[in-house]
């Protein structure tokens, strides 16, 4: 299809919509190099670890791993009905997030080679509960865009990317993650990466909040596919935490269920209290809100 007119050269962009603040502090703060970080000391650690703790954490880097592959190549459909709809302003922010999820995946990837120094499959940490939200529900959703751009499947499909997989999931693994590496003085190359990366996901989430709120602005019948989509995937995350604690009796590094489902749990309820009142709330008013949440998060 043929171009007939661009908004640079018409109306210009609109840079106090959320996405182009989330764009902005992209190019702040998501500007870093995984091949920048340094790994020399995080491989002396490594090989101090007893085989319990070496296990566990190549256990949640192996889901980091494989979530940061899937979520970039999910991620397309989503850029491609933004851009058809013509709103700029969302596809340049998107550019980012896309960019951002493959250096994510460079990052865990380096840490895979240099510092576990494994090649073989490891695949076999990805359990049932992981395959279903992951393997399956994660692309089924984002790829169901391809001949389906309706808000109710922008809906489904960022509720599935944003709330779950990256928001529940990817956040509360990140966030035990970090706290045990930077408690037990291990890894800083490590601890620094997850540091950077936690910035970008923080961004990530805001706008997918942005994006289920506007949806819900302009389409408030959409909210039973809200409630549906997570109520089917809440506890396929949920169980993904549960198996890992599940697989080691006494869990390494006195990491507890409750410290990940407090957390996840706390997160997610924010975020869907902020999402119930864009249920009766105007564009404009939704624009505030995300605009109030980006300037109070410093990533």
């Amino acid at each position: 299809m043929n171009h007939t007119t661009f908004a640079t050269t018409t109306r210009g962009l609109h840079r106090d919509l959320p996405p182009m603040r989330l764009f902005e502090k992209a190019k702040r703060f998501g500007v870093w190099n995984p091949s920048d970080i340094d790994f020399n000391q995080d491989r002396r650690d490594w090989l101090t670890l007893a085989p319990d703790q070496q296990d566990i954490l190549l256990r949640l880097t192996c889901m980091f791993q494989a979530g940061e592959e899937a979520v970039t190549l999910d991620l397309l459909p989503l850029l491609m009905v933004i851009a058809r709809e013509g709103r700029l302003e969302e596809e340049m922010y998107l550019t980012t997030f896309l960019w951002e999820e493959a250096k994510h995946t460079d990052f865990f990837r380096r840490f895979l080679d240099e510092v576990v120094q494994r090649n073989d499959n490891l695949e076999r940490f990805h359990t049932p509960a992981y395959h279903t939200l992951i393997y399956q529900a994660l692309p089924a959703a984002m790829n169901a865009l391809l001949s389906d751009p309706s808000p109710a499947a922008q809906m489904r499909a960022s509720v599935t990317y944003n709330m779950i997989v990256e928001g529940v999931l990817a956040e509360t693994g990140y966030h035990a993650y970090f706290t045990v590496l930077k408690q037990q003085g291990l890894m800083p190359g490590q601890v620094k990466g997850i540091g950077l990366l936690k910035q970008d996901e923080s961004r990530h989430i805001a706008y997918g909040v942005y994006l289920i709120s506007r949806l819900l602005a302009q389409h408030p019948g959409l909210w039973p596919i809200v409630e549906d989509t997570m109520n089917d995937l809440l506890p396929l995350a949920l169980g993904v935490i549960g198996d890992t604690f599940a697989s080691y009796d006494p869990v390494p590094f006195g990491l507890t269920l409750d410290m990940f489902t407090d957390y996840a749990l706390g997160q997610f309820q924010k975020r869907m209290d902020r999402i119930e009142r864009a249920r009766g709330a105007t564009l404009d008013e939704v624009m505030a809100a995300t605009h109030s949440a980006i300037e109070q998060d410093n990533a």
